[in-house]
């Protein structure tokens, strides 16, 4: 039972799966809230029930699924889409991550939150006990989406805008990983968070 979560966030493309993956490489668990929202809208949930109700049947696939491109140009679009939907997966998010993590073998476990900052922060996750940033210059973030995703300089910047800003996120974090360099530079600073974490939950 693991009773010292900690949080990892940072801005989309910031390099948060590959510290999520470093983490995962030193024996700790991580559950990854992508993972629990896609599951919290699964076919047949109560969750995916409550979205058809909001939104009508159009936001399903032809195999009944949720149709998230669809879905994610919408809420892009209509930010009181995007509220609606939140207030829907947001809680059983929260839920599933909290009862991962204490379930968790070892000193401490990792919640994966990308919008954490956007979802509340500390105030929506009063179990965290650490908020770990992945931090960059928002010049390299826009470059790293541009080649990650092959997609347009305008549609990336939305991206990023429709996000908590740089400053949002900081003032969350208890610690802050810079990820503006090489990614062999990551592992040294993610061996010496997993020293501090284990320190703590001590």
């Amino acid at each position: 039972m693991s009773e010292f979560i900690v949080a990892i966030t940072g801005g989309v493309a910031s390099g948060k799966s590959t510290v999520d993956a470093l983490f995962r490489s030193l024996s700790v668990t991580v559950t990854d809230a992508d993972i629990a929202a896609r599951d919290a809208v699964a076919p047949g949930s109560e969750g995916l029930a409550e979205v058809v109700a909001a939104f009508g049947a159009g936001v399903l696939d032809a195999e009944g699924r949720l149709d998230r491109p669809a879905m994610r140009r919408r809420v892009f679009a209509d930010p009181d889409a995007r509220r609606r939907l939140e207030a829907i997966v947001h809680p059983r998010v929260r839920e599933a991550l909290r009862a991962s993590c204490s379930a968790a073998p070892g000193p401490y476990a990792i919640a994966s939150i990308p919008l954490l900052a956007e979802g509340g922060g500390r105030d929506a996750y009063p179990w965290l006990q650490r908020i770990l940033v992945i931090d960059l210059p928002e010049a390299m973030q826009l470059a790293r989406l541009l080649q990650r995703d092959g997609i347009d300089d305008a549609l990336a910047r939305t991206m990023i805008a429709a996000q908590a800003s740089r400053r949002e996120r900081l003032a969350i974090a208890d610690d802050v990983l810079v990820n503006d360099g090489p990614l062999e530079a990551l592992p040294p600073q993610v061996e010496a968070l997993d020293r501090l974490y284990r320190r703590l939950a001590a």
